[in-house]
């Protein structure tokens, strides 16, 4: 599992890559809690390619905050790429960023279902001029390991998609 200076030196690659193409990021985050973009904040100067991040807990959240669609809530639920994709289109139409993650998923230990286990982590990246692009991974351990992973996802998802 990645250390903390680890997701550090992520976080950095991240803003030297946003930050020589003068790009802004912006993050939707539920089952990551806002680690996303208290990982990239850890890097002095962070301000000159981070916008903001949305902490979109609650499915009411994801509506009000980032426009996710009521109708896909209900038809796929707030664990899935259709969801993870509004979100992400959403943190893009309610900020100043060019690019956008957005996470969310089932971290346990409670919660899983058979057709959403504990684990199940669903991810969106979203920029100005393209097409949405969306996964789904499973991690394996606890409630912070699946958190972590997420995290580390997330930030290598956006540092694939600026090279």
């Amino acid at each position: 599992m990645m250390a903390d200076a680890d997701l550090e030196s992520l976080a950095a690659r991240l803003g030297a890559a946003l930050k020589s193409r003068g790009l802004l990021l912006a993050t939707a985050e539920s089952c990551t809690g806002g680690w996303i973009a208290q990982t990239v904040t850890m890097i002095s100067g962070s301000s000159e390619w981070f916008d903001r991040g949305f902490v979109t807990y609650s499915n009411e959240a994801k509506q009000d905050m980032l426009g996710v669609n009521r109708e896909t809530l209900t038809r796929f639920g707030a664990v899935s790429e259709e969801t993870a994709r509004g979100m992400a289109e959403g943190a893009l139409a309610k900020s100043r960023a060019d690019i956008a993650v957005a996470v969310t998923g089932v971290a346990g230990p409670t919660g899983g279902t058979p057709s959403k286990p504990v684990g199940m982590v669903c991810f969106a990246w979203a920029r100005e001029g393209s097409e949405v692009e969306s996964a789904t991974q499973r991690f394996d351990g606890d409630r912070e390991a699946i958190r972590r992973q997420s995290v580390v996802f997330a930030m290598e998802g956006l540092l694939a998609r600026l090279r």
